[in-house]
């Protein structure tokens, strides 16, 4: 079995081995298994110096001082006491909260709640490059504003937003000012003693640290404007309870130290290795770069194909660890919210694939995973209506792509969400192609049919050869997720010899148990069933 190709560092790192080494040495050590909240014996005093150890090396990453750093689960719960604590705690001055349409939804989510909690939220809109204008963040703030969140980098497309800028029009209001910085800790160089940032949260496990542990900044000035949301303990100064994870955070501090030492040569290298993806990428017709005129930072790529559909993309590439813009499940798959802020169409948000690069990632990678992505794209665009035309250029497109090599053997896939037999039908696609009336023979006709569309998801096309009152050859193409496609070429197989009366070779539901496809798919394979059923009225 080959190992796919890891290119979801933007999604969690490995844990670095100096870090393991740390952690692990706290963990089975004689002296540091103390509760640092015991400080009347040894044990309790060691596990104590440890966290403040950490801590030191924490804030050394971002430039705070270590008594500004209040350790969290993660980003997450950093991002709600930021945003909840706040907004509680400066309710009775104002209600009105503002934010951007384009956050993680760890920001998002936390919005929505204060909604609930009668709170106003005014969600600002990105440029097409995905850039957030300090003048729509001034232009939105109110008398009654009392906070703005706004991340650092889009976890997405890896935009940096000028958060100076921001920060400066809400400290020149007395606004409290927070930004989600878990795709920015350790990727760029932040200085919170010059930053007019009020409150940071970044995470250890995008930085090569654990999961399970992370930080909010929170300046010195601001602490009294902050209210916890969990309580009991009065750990973390009141601000976090709950008993301290000692080698997690020894891991982070660990792992924020290595971040800060190789910062600026492991940027460099990112960066000469993301633009040589691009460079790939780019030679394909009907490709689009997002965030392409905006800053990035050197480790997320996110590119959007034109003429395939994102599920089916994500499921032909079983070799290469990445993320799309589709949250595909077996009922749905909704494109990413942050794309169709930057004004992408929802088959080019669908459709995109982010790549995030990290310390294990090679020119041998990079290379693969370019050559894996431009097979497959061109395999689905063959049997897509919806494939751009020849010369058609996305964003910096160029030159169609040159030939790629075959597919690396002997990968077992392991998460598989096709059946077997599906499986074999989506691999090969037999009969995707189309048919001319110059193709068929001399006393044939060449009649087609289809359905859906690509704003729906699912689009069918049949080409059929009939002669004699029956079908001699049949060819389709299609756009629409895995299990569709693979309907619809065992749907294609299966037509040759039919008559026009018994054209349908069972019912969509019989197609769904015989390729076991979720009956959630069931609506899309009525799709196919109506491209068929177009054939008929062409059929005379």
């Amino acid at each position: 079995m080959n190992a796919p190709i890891y290119l979801d560092y933007a999604a969690t790192t490995p844990v670095d081995p100096a870090v393991a080494r740390a952690m692990a040495e706290v963990l089975t050590g004689d002296s540091d298994y103390g509760n640092a909240g015991s400080v009347t014996h040894a044990f309790g005093r060691r596990a104590a110096q440890c966290i403040e150890a950490a801590r030191t090396q924490v804030a050394a990453l971002i430039g705070a001082r270590p008594e500004e750093i209040v350790f969290t689960s993660g980003a997450t719960e950093s991002n709600n006491l930021a945003l909840l604590g706040v907004a509680r705690a400066n309710a009775d001055r104002g209600r009105h909260v503002v934010t951007t349409r384009i956050e993680h939804k760890a920001v998002l989510d936390p919005c929505r709640q204060l909604e609930r909690e009668g709170f106003a939220v005014t969600y600002v809109t990105p440029d097409s490059s995905g850039r957030i204008a300090p003048a729509s963040i001034e232009a939105a703030l109110r008398s009654d504003t009392v906070l703005v969140s706004v991340m650092h980098v889009n976890n997405e497309t890896g935009v940096v937003q000028d958060i100076r800028a921001i920060g400066e029009i809400c400290r020149a209001r007395e606004i409290a000012f927070h930004t989600d910085a878990a795709q920015s800790a350790g990727k760029l160089a932040i200085d919170m003693s010059s930053l007019p940032v009020d409150l940071l949260s970044f995470t250890a496990h995008k930085l090569y640290g654990p999961k399970g542990i992370g930080a909010l900044y929170v300046r010195t000035a601001a602490r009294p404007s902050l209210r916890p949301v969990t309580f009991g303990g009065g750990q973390e100064r009141g601000m976090r309870p709950g008993t301290l994870p000692t080698h997690q955070i020894v891991g982070f501090g660990v792992a924020c130290e290595l971040a800060l030492r190789e910062l600026a040569t492991e940027s460099d290298r990112l960066l000469r290795l993301r633009d040589r993806l691009w460079q790939s990428l780019r030679r394909l017709e009907g490709v689009h770069l997002n965030g392409a005129d905006a800053p990035r930072v050197s480790e997320i790529l996110n590119v959007s194909f034109e003429g395939v559909e994102g599920e089916s993309l994500v499921t032909a590439l079983p070799d290469l660890a990445v993320t799309t813009g589709s949250a595909c499940n077996s009922a749905s798959g909704e494109p990413s919210y942050v794309l169709r802020a930057l004004g992408r169409s929802t088959q080019l948000a669908q459709s995109s694939l982010r790549f995030s690069l990290g310390r294990g990632t090679s020119e041998v990678d990079v290379d693969a995973a370019a050559a894996l992505v431009a097979r497959v794209v061109s395999r689905l665009r063959q049997v897509s209506p919806a494939a751009p035309p020849p010369g058609a250029r996305g964003d910096g497109g160029m030159s169609p792509a040159s030939p790629i090599g075959e597919k690396p053997k002997g990968h077992v896939y392991e998460s598989d969400p096709l059946s077997e037999l599906a499986r074999g039908y989506f691999d090969v696609l037999p009969h995707a192609g189309s048919l001319a009336q110059s193709d068929a023979e001399e006393g044939s006709t060449v009649i087609r049919g289809e359905a859906g569309s690509v704003a729906q998801g699912t689009w069918v096309r049949f080409h059929l050869e009939v002669a004699g009152g029956t079908v001699k050859d049949a060819l389709f193409q299609a756009y629409g997720c895995p299990h569709t496609l693979a309907v619809t070429a065992w749907v294609t197989e299966q037509l040759p010899g039919r008559p026009r009366e018994a054209l349908l070779p069972g019912q969509p539901s019989e197609w769904l148990a015989k390729l076991a496809v979720p009956v959630e798919k069931l609506g899309r394979l009525l799709i196919v069933e109506d491209a068929l059923q177009a054939v008929l009225p062409h059929w005379t």
